[in-house]
C-alpha cells in the first residue's frame, strides 16, 4: 500500500468553556450543529461547523475522566484554541501498516460512536476510526486521522449553509522558530505532501481538495495578524484557521451586526482569538 494520508478532513479547537465558544462562533456567523455527545469515559462533547468538503470542530469537556486528563491539563498549560489537525484516510488499520512500512510512527488506533441529532427529528449515529501520529513526527500541536463510517449523518446538508458564506477549510496556520524544518515535518506525513516558500513563511500543500498548512515566524504572524492580540494564541497549537467564503460582504454584514472587531489582512478578514475561543479565524474570498 502507498501512502494513506490523503489531505486534511478536519481541524478541532480544543475549548474551555464549549458554551461560550459556540455563542462566539454562532456571532460569527457559523451554522453549528447539535451537541454532540461523547461516551463517559471519554468526557467529552462537540459541534461541527460543516463544509462540503470538511469542517471545523469546537471540542469541549464536560466532566473530568482519566481519558481526558491529558485534555485538561492541555487546556491549563497551554490555553484554549486549535490544537489539532483531522487527516483523511480510507481505511485508519490499514493506515497504521502502511505508515510503519514507510518509517512513520503511529499510536493510538480505535474506534468510535456518538449520536447525532437528524434534521426532522430522531437520531443517527456518527461513527469513526481513528489512527494518530507519533508525538515525534508531529513539529507543533497534534496530527491524527480520521476514518469516516457514517458520512451521511455527519455532512447534513442543513449544516452547510452559513450566514457568513463560508464554504470550506483554506488554510491552517502555525508560528514556527524553523519554518522550512516543520514544513518538511509535515509534508511526510501526507501522500502528495509539498513544501514551498511562500511571502514571509512556508507552506504545505496537503493533497488536492485539501487545505494547506502554513508555517510562519512569530514577526510574519505578527504582521499578517497585525492589530490582533496574538497573546491570546495557545502555545505549542496552531495559530489561524483560514476559510474560504462565497461573499467577503457576507462576513463584514454578519461582523457588524454581531459588533466583532475585525481587520484586514493580504487575504481577507480576520478577527481576533478573543472573539473565537483562542483562534484567529481568517475569511478568504473563494
Amino acid at each position: 500500500m502507498t501512502h494513506p494520508v490523503k489531505g486534511i478532513d478536519h481541524c478541532y479547537s480544543l475549548v474551555a468553556d464549549l458554551d461560550a465558544a459556540v455563542a462566539q462562533f454562532a456571532a460569527l456567523g457559523f451554522t453549528l450543529s447539535p451537541r454532540g455527545m461523547h461516551s463517559e469515559a471519554k468526557g467529552s462533547a462537540n459541534h461541527t461547523i460543516m463544509f462540503p468538503d470538511d469542517y471545523f470542530e469546537l471540542l469541549g469537556l464536560v466532566r473530568p475522566t482519566a481519558l481526558n486528563a491529558p485534555r485538561y491539563d492541555m487546556l491549563k498549560t497551554q490555553g484554549e484554541g486549535l490544537h489539532s489537525i483531522a487527516c483523511r484516510v480510507d481505511d485508519a488499520s490499514a493506515a497504521e501498516q502502511a505508515l510503519d512500512n514507510l518509517g512513520i510512527a503511529t499510536q493510538n488506533p480505535g474506534s468510535f460512536e456518538r449520536p447525532v441529532d437528524l434534521p426532522g427529528g430522531g437520531q443517527g449515529v456518527a461513527a469513526f476510526s481513528i489512527l494518530g501520529f507519533a508525538p515525534q513526527e508531529v513539529p507543533i500541536g497534534t496530527v491524527f486521522m480520521c476514518q469516516h463510517r457514517s458520512r451521511d449523518t455527519v455532512w447534513l446538508p442543513s449544516l452547510q449553509v452559513h450566514a457568513n458564506a463560508a464554504c470550506g477549510l483554506a488554510g491552517i496556520v502555525a508560528q514556527s522558530d524553523a519554518p522550512e524544518r516543520d514544513a518538511k515535518a509535515f509534508a511526510r506525513l501526507f501522500a502528495n505532501g509539498v513544501v514551498r516558500s511562500i511571502d514571509g513563511g512556508v507552506e504545505v500543500t496537503t493533497g488536492p481538495n485539501s487545505a494547506s498548512i502554513k508555517l510562519m515566524s512569530r514577526e510574519t504572524l505578527a504582521r499578517v495578524y497585525k492589530g490582533l492580540n496574538l497573546n491570546k494564541l495557545p502555545t505549542g497549537a496552531f495559530s489561524a484557521v483560514q476559510l474560504n467564503v462565497h461573499s467577503e460582504d457576507a462576513v463584514t454584514e454578519v461582523l457588524a451586526r454581531s459588533k466583532v472587531p475585525a481587520i484586514r489582512t493580504p487575504l481577507g478578514i480576520a478577527v481576533g482569538p478573543e472573539y473565537a475561543a483562542g483562534t484567529i479565524v481568517e475569511f478568504i474570498p473563494a
